[in-house]
């Protein structure tokens, strides 16, 4: 069921982007209420003064620093906040580090409005889109890793095996296969306390602050079948 993204915060300082996406907001089944903000010190301020919101969209570049810092900001002080990246930027080492920092999913600007609305409808639905350019890349570092010969002096990946319970294993293939929590619940005849008390370990064994990048992380480390 379509439950909305619920009132929303984009983080933007160029205006014709922040008009094209405000634009696009209002097109979704449930548009949602929404603010903007052009630095990462506006966006901090506005989250502090809205406890309502939901979901905020931010960039990357931004006039103060680098909207990775906002989204590790909001992952700590905001946690309720679901972050997703709307950015020019594509490289590696930008989309892995937002993932860790707590984003939800990483869109590419350059995406035609359609292409934009479906993933954000798609938010909106709950999912976690992320731009098939962005997706492929990560896909390429996940078969580079998987390439790497293991050798004694890598002892890492099996102490990583080790600290996940058989449960959290469980609950870590049915992230992987994008299910929710409520849905983890419902299969596992778990609650959904459980579930998230689950989750939280892990996320806290691999490091990670997303569904997203513990999928990432549990694959590169062999921990998914």
């Amino acid at each position: 069921m379509d439950t909305g993204l619920g009132p929303t915060l984009i983080v933007e300082d160029d205006l014709p982007t922040l008009r094209r996406i405000g634009a696009l907001l209002c097109t979704l089944d449930v548009p949602p209420e929404w603010h903007t903000a052009g630095s990462i010190a506006q966006a901090r301020e506005v989250c502090c003064a809205r406890p309502e919101l939901r979901t905020v969209l931010i960039d990357i570049g931004l006039p103060d620093g680098n909207g990775i810092a906002l989204i590790a900001w909001l992952h700590e002080h905001r946690p309720d906040i679901t972050c997703v990246v709307i950015s020019a930027w594509r490289d590696e080492v930008q989309v892995l580090a937002a993932l860790r920092a707590g984003a939800s999913g990483y869109l590419l600007k350059e995406r035609d409005d359609e292409e934009l609305r479906v993933a954000l409808q798609s938010m909106a639905r709950g999912g976690a889109p992320i731009d098939p350019f962005v997706a492929r890349g990560i896909l390429a570092l996940i078969a580079r890793f998987d390439d790497t010969p293991t050798t004694p002096a890598q002892p890492s990946d099996q102490t990583a095996r080790g600290r996940i319970s058989p449960r959290e294993a469980e609950i870590l293939q049915w992230v992987a296969r994008g299910y929710s929590n409520r849905e983890i619940a419902d299969e596992t005849g778990l609650s959904r306390l459980t579930i998230e008390s689950y989750t939280k370990a892990i996320y806290r064994k691999l490091a990670v602050r997303s569904r997203t990048a513990a999928v990432f992380e549990a694959r590169v480390r062999g921990l998914l079948s």
